[in-house]
C-alpha cells in the first residue's frame, strides 16, 4: 500500500511538473512572437523621468523642479524624504542635494543624501550643500560641501548614523571641533565613503530603533 502511494505521488509531481513546462513553454512562443523584451528594455527611463525628478519607480521623491532651492528652503522640503525627520530640528547635518535638471532632495543628514545619491544614478548633481555646525546661528547656514571640511567620528551625535559626520565652513570651526571632540577631519568624498560603509551597520540600528518605538506606542 505504502509503495503505491509512493508510486501514484511520484507519477503526480512528474505530471505536474511537465504541465507547468508546458505553461513556460506556450508563454515564451507568446512572449517570442510579439518580440522578446531584454531585461535592460523593462524600464523605459526617458519615460520614467519625464514627469519626475529622474528616479526610477518606487524611488521617485515628489519635488518640483526648483531653480533656487536655497530660497524658503525650509518651506519647500521640510521632512527629509528618506526617513521623515524635521529637517530644521536637524540643521546641523542636513544636506540639500541640487540635481542638474532642477530637481532637489533636501534630507536630514550625509545617512540619507547618500541614499539619494545613490538612488538617483542617472541625474548629476550640480551642487551639494550641508549645514554649518560650527555657525552660531541656532539654524545653520547651508554650505558647499566643495568648501566644507568633515569631522567623522569624535564625541558628538550622529544623525541616522552611530559614527557622526559633521560638516564646519571653516578650518577654524573645524580645528575647534576636533581638539574638542575628536575623529578625523576630512573632505566631502571621504566623507560619504564613510557612510556608504556605515550604511549596514546603521541601518540595523534605526530599524530596531524604530521597531522598539512602534512598540512603545502600541503599548
Amino acid at each position: 500500500m505504502k509503495k503505491l502511494k509512493a508510486k501514484l505521488s511520484r507519477r503526480s509531481a512528474i505530471s505536474t511538473l511537465f504541465s507547468g513546462l508546458a505553461v513556460i513553454g506556450t508563454t515564451a512562443s507568446a512572449i517570442g512572437a510579439s518580440k522578446m523584451v531584454k531585461p535592460w528594455q523593462w524600464i523605459n527611463m526617458k519615460d520614467s523621468i519625464k514627469n519626475t525628478d529622474g528616479t526610477p519607480l518606487q524611488f521617485i521623491p515628489k519635488t518640483a523642479k526648483d531653480a533656487n532651492p536655497l530660497k524658503d528652503e525650509f518651506k519647500k522640503y521640510p521632512r527629509c524624504p528618506y526617513c521623515g525627520m524635521v529637517r530644521k530640528m536637524w540643521s546641523h547635518t542636513r544636506h540639500l542635494i541640487h540635481y542638474d535638471n532642477d530637481l532637489v532632495d533636501g534630507t536630514c543628514s550625509l545617512h540619507c543624501a547618500a541614499l539619494s545619491l545613490g538612488l538617483n544614478v542617472d541625474l548629476v548633481p550640480k551642487a551639494i550643500y550641508v549645514g554649518d555646525a560650527g555657525a552660531k546661528e541656532k539654524i545653520k547656514p547651508l554650505i558647499s560641501v566643495d568648501k566644507a571640511t568633515y569631522l567623522v567620528g569624535g564625541k558628538q551625535a550622529g544623525t541616522m548614523t552611530a559614527i557622526s559626520k559633521w560638516a564646519y565652513g571653516s578650518n577654524e570651526g573645524a580645528e575647534t571641533a576636533f581638539r574638542k571632540l575628536g575623529g578625523k577631519k576630512t573632505g566631502f568624498d571621504d566623507a560619504l565613503t564613510a557612510a556608504y560603509l556605515d550604511m549596514a551597520k546603521d541601518t540595523v540600528m534605526i530599524r530596531k530603533r524604530r521597531a522598539k518605538k512602534r512598540k512603545m506606542e502600541m503599548g
